[in-house]
């Protein structure tokens, strides 16, 4: 009998050993996926993005309820004369550039999709139209619920058309982008990975928006590869 009591004493202390054990690991992926982690270089330098990173507050999103994309952009803001902001983007993104009469539609070209590492021909209007679409690298949505609700409409409307914001994509990728954060959604082409996040950094920089923990460690686990790589230029 006295056997019988010992042995159920053990049963227990091994299960509360592995009940301990699975707590412990449950808390080590928890604090691995929903705390900050830091990465370090030797250089202080500004313009280094993993040390932006850092500056970065990181802080839980606001509710998005009340997003409405109008909050940011009703329409694209002017370039020059009869042509927005778009255009801008297709003609500093786009290759081989055909235009329309008035010098800035672009009619045809060639674009090298970031997202997707693809080469996209584009041989007339109505394939420009339906096949690029310019991203705002860091979604508004994004924008809205990291920040962005606090800004006026004045500084909303310029985040939204801020050539540091903007890229020409393929449309697919940018549908598959969606209103994705870099812990949600990443370029297929990997190998534009860390100046995407570099970008992303930036505009969260110059737009007082901060960051969430995972978002934050996703952007450190890019940079892991390239701690070198730079803010990109305005």
């Amino acid at each position: 009998m006295k056997k019988r009591k010992i042995n159920s004493i053990l049963k227990i202390i091994a299960w509360l050993a592995l009940i301990i054990c699975l707590a412990i690991g449950v808390y080590c992926i928890y604090q691995q996926y929903s705390q900050p982690v830091t990465i370090t270089v030797n250089s202080s330098s500004k313009d280094l993005a993993v040390n932006a990173l850092n500056n970065l507050e990181v802080k839980a999103q606001e509710s998005g309820e009340d997003y409405d994309r109008g909050e940011f952009l009703s329409s694209w803001g002017k370039w020059v004369t009869g042509c927005n902001v778009r255009q801008k983007i297709l003609n500093r993104d786009i290759k081989k550039i055909t235009h329309a009469s008035n010098g800035c539609t672009v009619t045809s070209g060639e674009l090298d999709d970031p997202y997707s590492g693809e080469v996209i021909e584009l041989r007339n209007k109505s394939a420009v139209t339906h096949k690029v679409q310019i991203d705002h690298v860091v979604a508004l949505s994004n924008a809205w619920r990291t920040g962005a609700q606090h800004l006026s409409e004045k500084e909303r409307n310029q985040l939204a058309n801020d050539d540091l914001e903007l890229i020409a994509v393929s449309s697919q990728t940018n549908q598959d982008k969606s209103d994705g954060d870099a812990s949600e959604w990443l370029p297929e082409n990997t190998a534009f990975h860390c100046e995407y996040i570099a970008r992303q950094i930036a505009v969260k920089i110059k737009y007082h928006l901060w960051v969430t923990a995972s978002e934050r460690n996703a952007m450190v686990g890019v940079l892991k590869t390239c701690p070198d790589q730079k803010l990109p230029a305005e």
